[in-house]
């Protein structure tokens, strides 16, 4: 409630991962700003993007209309920046009415809308996704959004897993330290629930502003049952590690040394390429 419509294209910088800077621009949505921006700026907003968001209003009662102004947003994108990673937002989707729920489900209503950007995103391919304020949808979008960033994200991934056979984990997550997103992870054994990166990623946030709020700083927690051990502790600079462990054999203070002495060899990993452009499309 405390942020204004975007007038023209406000740009920021975003420190992201130790050395990394990106760069959101979001283009103000309204008809005045648009057709700004797919003439006289197009050029210059398009040009070496690395990652294009459009959002779509599932309310929306101007379908077509959406769906035209989507069309130069593409063309710009062709022309400038083929090789870009395109995300396509279908949000507030828990605005659906209930009646509308009975009679079209969310799940019908974003799988039509899916089907229909797919089709008019090609010749190039696009990732869709159902999102809302009030629900780990978001989160997750953002999660796979910040996962196209990572320039060395196989080789982070390839270390993650042989970090987590040596120290006998079930999983390790990585998150990054600001917003919490989970940015790369290793499973070696199988889960029940497929949303608990997002789960995970939002009980953390609201734990760390409750600590906030007390003036408290967050640095490691650990959570324990019968059945499972969590540990969650600062990694490489900018980010988190959590390694689960159902082992109930494994101490914490074990899994605590053996992250002190991974994070030497992680942080050789974050050497990677200077600062790149990105564009972010409301």
């Amino acid at each position: 409630r405390r942020l204004g419509a975007t007038t023209d294209v406000e740009h920021s910088h975003v420190g992201f991962l130790g050395n990394l800077v990106r760069n959101p621009w979001d283009c103000g949505g309204q008809d005045t700003f648009t057709e700004n921006n797919f003439t006289s700026q197009r050029d210059n907003i398009f040009c070496n993007v690395e990652v294009s968001i459009y959002a779509f209003d599932v309310e929306s009662r101007e379908l077509e209309k959406d769906m035209h102004s989507y069309d130069p947003c593409l063309e710009a994108i062709l022309q400038n920046s083929l090789d870009a990673n395109i995300f396509r937002l279908v949000h507030k989707i828990d605005l659906v009415q209930e009646d509308h729920h009975r009679a079209r489900p969310c799940d019908l209503i974003f799988k039509e809308r899916e089907e229909a950007l797919r089709r008019l995103s090609r010749p190039l391919e696009c990732a869709c996704f159902r999102t809302s304020i009030w629900e780990e949808t978001l989160c997750k979008a953002w999660s796979s959004i910040v996962y196209q960033l990572i320039p060395n994200v196989q080789q982070l991934e390839m270390n993650l897993r042989n970090f987590a056979q040596i120290i006998e984990a079930d999983e390790v997550l990585l998150f990054e330290r600001a917003t919490f997103l989970v940015i790369s992870h290793c499973q070696c054994k199988g889960q029940r629930d497929v949303h608990r990166f997002e789960k995970i990623s939002n009980i953390i946030r609201q734990f760390k502003l409750s600590r906030s709020k007390s003036a408290a700083s967050f640095q490691s927690m650990e959570v324990r049952n019968s059945n499972f051990a969590a540990v969650m502790d600062i990694f490489i600079s900018n980010t988190y590690v959590m390694v689960v462990m159902s082992d109930p054999s494994i101490r914490s203070v074990a899994t605590l040394i053996n992250i002190r002495n991974a994070r030497k060899h992680f942080e050789k990993l974050e050497r990677v390429d200077g600062p790149k452009h990105s564009l972010l499309k409301r």
